[in-house]
């Protein structure tokens, strides 16, 4: 499959892209974003076309599917005019700023028949399901409650997930991500009970903490923010053991990952395999276009989903006014997300 790609994301030079020349059947042939000369920086470095701007890339009869990895508010736009050019489209987490938009998109691929995905690159490493099949299998007794975090420390000051124009906030960069767990782990039946958002004069939110209630009773806790110390784990707390795994979110590809079981008088930790939770997540993509349809029809409704959570967030939340991170050393570089 022929990949084109819009947007000079640090996280389409450092991962996606690098991860694209590994991954069987997939071919980058032209890459576009804002400016030419980045354009044309990604172009000699990747070794495929540059574009001087999305629609030229869009246009190119060679290219089959699009990675869109621009700012956040950007990503509805471009996807739509993606799939109404005839690419099938993956485009970086989240889909859109609001559930409308993520519908929109979702329901335009359907019509056109093409396949959308979402680059939620943890939905694909293989410890979510060891974790689910142990507390499905019982030994962890009923569950009561799930705890999930993910935070970075502040960012460079000038970094656009510090701009509210752009689709910036802690919300929907790294807050997204233990929602989607939560919405994985505990069944698409959650409700927003409460949450508060630590946001700036302008309206930017920096750090939040939301309350869920599952179909069947679970409540959950996940914090998030880029104002802490790296954090990536989530927890399944029964009456009878507690299972965190330790890197949730973001594990390097040759990691071998660390879950660890506590009971009252026992501790087991399982070493699992290393998995490259990205190139899965590309081969699934690539197999479900050539394919002519989706491999996991879950994947556009989880979007949806995830995306009315974050709707909930925002009507729910307790804004807690904090300074502007310029005030408060943000000239420490974080360690960013995937």
């Amino acid at each position: 499959m022929r990949l084109g790609a819009l947007g000079h994301s640090s996280i389409a030079w450092r991962r996606v892209l690098p991860t694209v020349a590994r991954v069987p059947g997939l071919d980058l042939v032209a890459v576009a974003g804002r400016t030419p000369r980045k354009a044309a920086r990604f172009a000699e470095h990747f070794g495929c076309a540059a574009e001087e701007d999305g629609e030229a890339l869009l246009a190119r009869p060679d290219v089959d599917a699009v990675y869109i990895s621009t700012p956040t508010s950007q990503h509805h736009v471009w996807a739509e005019r993606a799939l109404n050019a005839g690419k099938h489209v993956l485009v970086e987490k989240p889909i859109g700023v609001d559930a409308r938009e993520a519908e929109e998109l979702c329901e335009l691929a359907e019509k056109q028949g093409l396949v959308l995905r979402e680059n939620f690159m943890f939905l694909h490493h293989t410890q979510h399901e060891f974790a689910a099949k142990l507390a499905a299998s019982g030994r962890l007794g009923r569950l009561a409650s799930f705890q999930a975090s993910f935070s970075i420390p502040p960012l460079p000051k000038d970094d656009i997930r510090y701009d509210p124009d752009l689709g910036g906030g802690a919300l929907l960069d790294v807050g997204v991500y233990p929602l989607r767990a939560a919405s994985l782990l505990l069944g698409p039946e959650l409700r927003v009970a409460g949450a508060s958002l630590r946001t700036r004069p302008d309206g930017l939110d920096l750090a939040g903490q939301v309350l869920l209630v599952s179909g069947t009773g679970v409540l959950a806790e996940l914090s998030f923010g880029f104002e802490h110390a790296y954090a990536s784990a989530y927890t399944l707390w029964s009456d009878r053991a507690r299972l965190t795994v330790t890197r949730a979110f973001t594990p390097p590809p040759g990691l071998r990952p660390e879950v660890i079981l506590e009971e009252q008088d026992h501790e087991e930790r399982f070493s699992l395999p290393a998995c490259d939770q990205l190139a899965a997540c590309l081969h699934e993509f690539t197999e479900s276009a050539r394919h002519g349809g989706p491999a996991r029809e879950h994947r556009p409704a989880g979007a949806v989903a995830t995306m009315e959570l974050v709707d909930a967030v925002r009507a729910r939340a307790v804004e807690v006014p904090v300074p502007d991170p310029g005030e408060a050393g943000a000239d420490t570089a974080g360690q960013g997300n995937e």
